[in-house]
């Protein structure tokens, strides 16, 4: 029996879809080893666990992180920075987050619900992760507490 070409096509396309959508510290590690490959091994351990710290710059909070929900530019007395948020996503009533974007980036693949998370038509936006750069460096960081 063959396999008609279209749903070998379809399921190809539909694994790389899945794939791209769970990023993962080691994930961006793998795509860009130059990068990790520069950096102190305790630096590399913290971007690993997907944690960052104050003097993180840019390109090292995306290989912990991923890419931010949201970037805002800042402009006050102290200067231009640049503010990257990462968003958690809840039920109206604040109960239990249906997914984080830095969180579901690492656990996607543990949570069978995931795609129904991103369509739920009730759920409240929240920010749950701010790192603040400054000059290219991180300068603050703030994390929602559990």
């Amino acid at each position: 029996m063959k396999t008609p070409k279209f749903l070998l096509l379809a399921v190809t396309a539909l694994a790389a879809a899945c794939l791209a959508g769970c990023s993962t510290p080691g994930s961006r590690i793998r795509s860009n080893p130059a990068a990790f490959a520069r950096l102190t091994p305790a630096q590399q351990d913290m971007i690993k666990k997907g944690e960052v710290a104050i003097g993180f710059d840019q390109e090292m909070v995306q290989l912990a992180l991923g890419e931010p929900d949201h970037v805002v530019t800042r402009t006050d007395a102290g200067g231009i920075s640049e503010v990257w948020t990462y968003t958690a996503y809840e039920l109206p009533d604040g109960s239990g987050p249906l997914y984080r974007g830095w969180y579901h980036r690492y656990y996607c693949w543990n949570d069978p619900f995931y795609p129904y998370y991103l369509s739920y038509p009730y759920r409240r936006e929240s920010e749950h992760f701010r790192v603040t750069f400054k000059d290219g460096k991180a300068v603050s960081i703030e994390q929602e507490r559990q």
